[in-house]
């Protein structure tokens, strides 16, 4: 299996005290780029995600995001039961020396800082919760690059058979197209009035012969589309080796479009370029 490494993720957990959200987000990089995007209270956690993204991933730029959103109903709110007694006992000394001083209402009372307490939930609980929530949604990440390398390995495959097809039209031509020159050498010489089977004529032959010659092109190209393929069906992180592939089957059109002397030839040459940078734009985003 190949996978890509473009993919998105996410993955939630309810807390006493909120949710725990987790969200992971990635897009192609030459190696793996880790952003991280974590809430103040939660930055203790980050090497606990890192070790575990490293552990599942190769390459790509992945965004992590980790935040919690706090729970507003009562199960995780409660009144702070001894700064309410000291604020009431202290209320009632004031109003006995100050008897003109209003009482404190509710409202003042709720207002007062550290009066309504979260409910703390401990950093174990926290952290396995977080450790859960990076497993899950990693295995959600590496699912969505896998349905998404598939993709991309059937694209790749349809354009491998293409380039052998067209490849396979080159060779039947070579020998007219050397035919052709023959005969119009031996016109230009026969207008010169020199003999047409003399031995420069053999000579200019037998060098455009060798110019026009793309025999080993051709060989060297099948041999990288079928290591393509290979690369393709063994999987893993293919991405780099299959990125020097494209480089060399570039080379080889490039120069079988060179040593063309023929319309079709040039024009087949052109069509693997094509084919080639299609693939070429589709690997980059492979892991």
């Amino acid at each position: 299996m190949i996978y890509s490494m473009t993919g998105y993720a996410t993955a939630s957990r309810e807390l006493p005290n909120g949710t725990l959200n987790l969200e992971l987000k990635s897009v192609n990089s030459r190696y793996l780029d880790l952003q991280f995007r974590i809430a103040e209270e939660l930055r203790a956690l980050e090497p606990l995600l890192r070790e575990i993204l490293v552990a599942g991933l190769s390459r790509g730029k992945v965004e992590c995001r980790l935040s919690i959103t706090p729970r507003t109903g009562e199960a995780s709110l409660h009144v702070n039961h001894a700064l309410l007694e000291c604020l009431l006992a202290l209320d009632q000394e004031i109003r006995q020396r100050a008897p003109q001083s209003p009482p404190l209402s509710v409202a003042d009372m709720l207002r007062w800082p550290g009066m309504i307490a979260v409910e703390e939930v401990s950093r174990e609980t926290v952290r396995e919760a977080v450790l859960e929530l990076a497993t899950r949604a990693l295995n959600e990440l590496n699912a969505s690059r896998a349905r998404e390398g598939e993709k991309l390995r059937t694209l790749i495959e349809t354009r491998v058979a293409a380039m052998r097809q067209l490849a396979e039209q080159v060779r039947p031509r070579l020998p007219a197209v050397v035919a052709a020159l023959k005969e119009k050498l031996a016109a230009r010489l026969r207008e010169a009035g020199a003999v047409a089977d003399d031995e420069r004529l053999r000579q200019e032959v037998v060098l455009f012969a060798q110019r026009v010659d793309v025999d080993e092109e051709l060989s060297r190209l099948l041999t990288h589309l079928a290591e393509v393929e290979r690369v393709l069906a063994k999987g893993g992180a293919v991405g780099k080796r299959l990125d020097f592939l494209m480089q060399e089957l570039n080379r080889e059109a490039n120069t079988l479009g060179s040593k063309s002397m023929d319309a079709e030839v040039s024009q087949i040459a052109m069509e693997l370029k094509v084919l080639i940078e299609q693939m070429r734009e589709q690997v980059q985003n492979i892991e």
